[in-house]
């Protein structure tokens, strides 16, 4: 499995244990909700759920909204599919959620569980905060280190760039700081006290917003016929 398929199974499983859905609402959650997947090829997404079908985590349903059963047999298009998350599935997206390796401090895939941290152990979201800035103050020093030697040979929009990569590392480290002291004091992203995981926000169903915060242009695409 590549780390880009991984990181799209386990945002698909996450998305499934809030509810049930079909394909096109699959699709609009990860472009809005997690916006690490802005940009991901729509063909992907299918046969991630067919290999989550295939290893039982997963199960398909046909659609059973009031909607379905007035359009399909008027229009001859299938019902959509609904993806309901299984009992082996739910255990699975756990067992994920409790990894704390190096994967889970990448930029994507830790974009990805940062969206997940309400449903994540405060223990395991202080692990991946830590070494999400642990990671970033070695690049950061990378950068300084390579700017130092290299900054007599480069010019000045070359060089506004690599210190504008530098000041957007800096930002970052500086918001995990603030997380981490949030996560020590026992507050969650909503300022309550809490041993539990963080409130989810009740539109997204994530907690705030991504460490990314750049948007990009998003197109609508057609509602899906079979999924």
């Amino acid at each position: 499995m590549s780390r880009r398929s991984g990181i799209l199974e386990f945002a698909v499983l996450g998305l499934l244990r809030e509810s049930p859905m079909h394909g096109y609402e699959l699709r609009k959650r990860l472009n809005t909700s997690l916006g690490v997947f802005r940009a991901f090829s729509y063909g992907t997404l299918y046969p991630c759920l067919k290999t989550l079908v295939t290893n039982g985590w997963l199960i398909e349903e046909p659609g059973s909204t009031h909607e379905d059963a007035l359009t399909a047999p008027l229009t001859g298009r299938r019902a959509k599919i609904v993806y309901r998350l299984t009992a082996e599935g739910k255990e699975h997206f756990e067992e994920l959620l409790s990894q704390t390796g190096p994967d889970a401090y990448e930029d994507e895939h830790f974009a990805a569980r940062f969206a997940f941290f309400g449903q994540t152990s405060r223990d395991v979201r202080m692990r991946v905060l830590e070494g999400r800035r642990s990671r970033l103050e070695e690049r950061l020093e990378k950068m300084r280190t390579s700017l130092t030697r290299t900054r007599e040979r480069l010019d000045d929009y070359t060089l506004e760039l690599q210190r504008h990569g530098m000041e957007s590392v800096e930002r970052e480290v500086r918001w995990l700081n603030e997380l981490i002291e949030s996560e020590r004091a026992g507050r969650d992203l909503k300022g309550s006290a809490s041993g539990g995981p963080a409130q989810q926000d009740t539109t997204t169903g994530s907690t705030g917003g991504l460490p990314r915060a750049g948007e990009t242009p998003r197109t609508d695409t057609p509602d899906d016929t079979a999924t």
